[in-house]
């Protein structure tokens, strides 16, 4: 009996190990073919459409970021810009860490043997050669270049900083071979303190590796495969986005210099009642002991004309309130005579025997926000957004900073009439936001999520990360209206639900008095897992375009019933944040045909139609067409040189649809704001009296 016992136990356990053995290689495969198989188009189309549902509570919430003011000169404070020309290698795309392994970071560029190119920062690096490789890489790149710190900066009570706008998209920076700091995130500034690493009054070396690579948990997302080519295997960066997947040092690299007890960060709220401004502040002070209570804080407000409208001598220093009598609000672009007022803010650290300690000044904006289940409201009254979604996009320079770009964009935007845009998809530059504060521009201020899939924690991590750091960058601006948390995301998929849930709720718990929204594609609203957090409903949809081509008799009605079904659904505001159609500058036909300027017309005045119909709803907020200008794309045979959906071209200027919208934008500020309509709007055709 023993032994049949022993040996029915043995088959026992045989069988369970057989059957563990199979449940671990079925379940290697199935994890294989939904993480790892993916197509060669775009990466996210798996081999077996298997649900994948993740738990979530295990996801840490991000360490509030604290620091980070945009670096301006001062009484005690110095800037040095490290903008200019750099010199770069590119990496090897089939061992993309090599440069690591070799300690590239611990001596010049030049003496790796490789190839170097001289490039501008800030700006994009794959455009500025004749390079196809260069264009096309996937992996990593290194920049380098050689600067001085003045010897005046090695003081005693003087901190050194290097404070980085935006780098595309992971990166490690070192200082004269010693690591200094790694960031993740394309698109946001980050910083570190350097007085350790540099020599003062010589010679330094900054060395920066940036690595463009996209992943499943990458913000945005994307995945690299390797391919067969004419000349092996090849690295190929798959993304399911529609813009040019352009990287490197995109935005100012700057020294600067703070007291060794300074100003470190600032958070402004404000409100507009009636005739009377109020702003509330809080102060984080650097490198502040316990001990140190004989400080306090000196504050000033100026007007335009830099003089003083109120001032305040503020002991409890870390936070305080400004009333500020007869205040000249800040206001949308034609919704008042005196659109974009900025105030300065002047906040001085003094000791307490009257010793500057630090100064910092800041522009503000000052304004009420409010929203409900029908409208956003500016100093209470109802807005309608008149916009675009654009791209930071131009030819030669990518997504480099370019305030000349800046200041033609600006330019067009109130030629046209608009009163806002979306930062699709991606957060701009902190130039472009003091750009919308100054013009009384609305921002729609989006995070870099676009076509999220694969719902994985990690992602939902940096998802939460990106978002902190976006939110505490843009918080002080005044044009800023909302934050949007994703455009068109997979949220037909059931893990979508309990992902931006959360996602959602955490936002929101850092909005910093903003609503949140995002731009949905699905067909069917009730489809949408993501909706029904949000405070504004938007969506993007493209009648007569990608459905139901070249028929702009079908734009009317499916308009008005999608909108009335989003309405129907949430009960809250809803935009319409994408439509359009693509069209080839200088192609006219008559009757209009698909990619003609006639048919982009035609097509805008029927959306125009349907518009109308639901802004006497109330409930509908705002219109926004796609695109400002004509943007770079990868390579496919639907994109001929680009998507086309400009109204203005690449290097800016009209389409024969930018006239009509040009039209409809001041009409629109007329009737509803009463703002004074250009005298060149239409051109003199007949005098009826005659």
């Amino acid at each position: 009996m023993r032994v049949r016992r022993n040996s029915i136990k043995m088959r026992t356990i045989i069988c369970f190990a057989i059957t563990l053995i199979c449940v671990c290689i079925l379940d290697t495969i199935l994890s294989h073919n939904v993480e790892d198989e993916l197509s060669t188009t775009h990466g996210f189309a798996h081999k077996f459409n298997v649900e994948q549902i993740y738990c979530y509570d295990d996801v840490q919430l991000p360490k509030p970021t604290v620091g980070l003011l945009y670096p301006r000169a001062s009484e005690t404070r110095e800037v040095n810009s490290l903008d200019g020309v750099w010199e770069l290698v590119r990496g090897n795309a089939s061992d993309p860490l090599q440069g690591i392994r070799e300690k590239w970071f611990g001596r010049s560029l030049r003496s790796t043997g490789r190839e170097i190119i001289k490039v501008p920062v800030p700006a994009s690096y794959n455009d500025l050669t004749v390079d196809q490789e260069l264009r096309d890489h996937v992996g990593t790149v290194w920049y380098e270049r050689h600067f001085f710190v003045p010897s005046s900066w090695n003081m005693s009570g003087t901190r050194t900083w290097i404070r980085f706008g935006s780098i595309h998209y992971a990166c490690i920076a070192w200082i004269n071979g010693q690591r200094a700091v790694k960031h993740s995130f394309g698109h946001l500034p980050f910083e570190v303190e350097i007085g350790r690493l540099v020599k003062y009054g010589q010679e330094n070396r900054i060395s920066i590796m940036v690595d463009n690579r996209l992943s499943n948990s990458t913000i945005p997302q994307g995945a690299v495969v390797n391919e067969s080519s004419d000349n092996g295997s090849v690295a190929v960066q798959t993304f399911t986005f529609d813009f040019f997947n352009y990287a490197g040092i995109h935005r100012s690299v700057q020294l600067y210099t703070t007291p060794a007890k300074y100003i470190k960060d600032i958070e402004l709220k404000t409100q507009v009642n009636k005739q009377m401004g109020r702003i509330d502040y809080r102060l984080w002070i650097g490198n502040e002991q316990e001990q140190d209570v004989s400080k306090y804080i000196n504050v000033k407000l100026l007007d335009r004309d830099r003089n003083v409208v109120t001032h305040q001598l503020n002991r409890n220093y870390h936070n305080g309130t400004l009333l500020i009598p007869n205040v000249k609000p800040w206001w949308p672009y034609l919704m008042h005579p005196e659109p974009g007022y900025m105030y300065t803010l002047e906040f001085q650290l003094m000791a307490e025997n009257g010793l500057l300690l630090d100064s910092y000044q800041l522009p503000v904006g000052i304004r009420s926000l409010n929203w409900d289940n029908d409208s956003i409201y500016i100093n209470g009254q109802p807005i309608y957004l008149r916009g675009f979604g654009k791209h930071e996009d131009s030819d030669i320079r990518g997504k480099g900073l370019d305030n000349a770009l800046l200041t033609r964009d600006f330019s067009l935007l109130k030629w046209v009439g608009a009163n806002a845009y979306r930062t699709s998809h991606y957060p701009y530059s902190e130039e472009s936001m003091e750009f919308a504060d100054e013009h009384g521009i609305m921002i729609i201020d989006e995070c870099a999520s676009v076509n999220t899939d694969l719902f994985q924690p990690e992602l939902l991590q940096n998802h939460m990360s990106y978002l902190e750091q976006l939110i505490h960058r843009d918080r002080n601006h005044a044009s800023v209206i909302a934050w949007s948390i994703a455009n068109e995301p997979r949220t037909q998929k059931p893990e979508a639900k309990d992902y931006f849930g959360k996602l959602a709720n955490y936002t929101r718990s850092i909005a910093q008095g903003r609503p949140l929204t995002a731009a949905s594609n699905v067909n069917k609203p009730i489809k949408c897992m993501m909706s029904a957090f949000l405070d504004i409903i938007g969506f993007n949809r493209y009648n007569s375009w990608y459905h139901n081509p070249g028929r702009t008799d079908m734009i009317i009605n499916p308009m008005l019933e999608e909108a009335l079904s989003w309405r129907q659904l949430h009960q809250k505001p809803v935009i319409v944040f994408e439509y359009g159609a693509d069209t080839l500058e200088g192609y006219h036909s008559l009757p209009t045909f698909i990619w003609s300027e006639e048919y982009q017309t035609t097509m805008l005045s029927k959306h125009f139609q349907a518009f109308d119909k639901l802004r006497k709803l109330k409930w509908f907020i705002g219109e926004f067409v796609w695109n400002f200008a004509d943007f770079k794309t990868e390579q496919t045979y639907t994109r001929v040189g680009g998507n086309k959906k400009g109204v203005f071209t690449r290097n800016r200027q009209p389409k024969y649809s930018a006239y009509l919208l040009r039209q409809r934008y001041h009409m629109l500020a007329y009737k509803l704001n009463n703002a004074s309509l250009p005298t060149d709007l239409f051109n003199y055709i007949i005098d009826f009296g005659l």
